[in-house]
């Protein structure tokens, strides 16, 4: 059920997002802090999007709280300026679980 609300959501977000971010790809398990933070603002929403389908709870009711997407992705824009070194998936553990 996660792959299924994780892709719902990203195809949801994509459908709004220009062709040129839908044409970048992202390795999350590679991407830094610092690359994440380069990335265009599409992007970089669509990866809290993502994040936020993937850390959710797989018997969760089908909900987007559209505050607690921005508010995490916040978290992890300021957890990622101090620490530009470490790894996306590393950076966001403690913040989406």
């Amino acid at each position: 059920m996660r792959p299924f609300r994780t892709l719902a959501v990203a195809l949801a977000l994509c459908a709004c997002a220009p062709a040129a971010a839908m044409a970048q790809k992202a390795d999350l398990s590679k991407l830094s802090c610092k690359e994440f933070l380069a990335l265009d603002k599409d992007a970089i929403v669509l990866v809290w999007a993502w994040l936020y389908g993937y850390y959710s709870d797989q018997d969760a009711d089908p909900i987007i709280d559209f505050d607690k997407l921005t508010g995490q992705g916040s978290k992890l824009a300021e957890f990622c300026k101090a620490n530009p070194g470490t790894d996306i998936i590393s950076a966001a553990e403690p913040i989406y679980e």
